[in-house]
């Protein structure tokens, strides 16, 4: 099986479907209504932001795809940090919260409902760590 690259449009829609076929995160999410933009800022070898978009909505993901240029939609959640920062989230070496906690992400949105829906957050990354993911060296 090859290897999704991170931050690209296989492997933000390969999250997409993991999503959709977890029990777990249906669960966990059942709550949760809102769009978000995941923003990876530029560090070593990334050298462009790279948005990517998902439309999360009671335990579902209805579209997930990159977006080129951040203003084409206007998401209720944007989460931001830079290259390293992910990739550490992604392979489960630091869970988003206590990023969000001590300000290694940022988050633009309604931080009381994202504190409601830790566990969604947590089945996101449980997610991302079942895909196959390459990162740029």
């Amino acid at each position: 099986m090859t290897k999704l690259q991170f931050g690209s449009p296989e492997w933000i829609q390969a999250l997409h479907d993991e999503l959709n076929n977890s029990p777990a995160y249906a669960e966990a999410a059942k709550n949760w209504e809102g769009d978000f933009y995941f923003v990876v800022d530029p560090e070593g070898p990334v050298t462009e932001p790279i948005y990517l978009y998902m439309d999360l909505w009671h335990g579902k993901s209805r579209a997930a795809y990159v977006v080129q240029d951040k203003s084409a939609k206007n998401p209720a959640y944007a989460m931001s940090g830079p290259y390293g920062k992910w990739k550490k989230v992604v392979m489960a070496q630091l869970d988003p919260i206590q990023a969000l906690m001590t300000g290694q992400l940022k988050l633009k949105g309604n931080m009381v409902m994202v504190m409601k829906n830790v566990k969604a957050a947590q089945e996101i990354v449980r997610a991302c760590t079942r895909l196959d993911t390459a990162f740029v060296e």
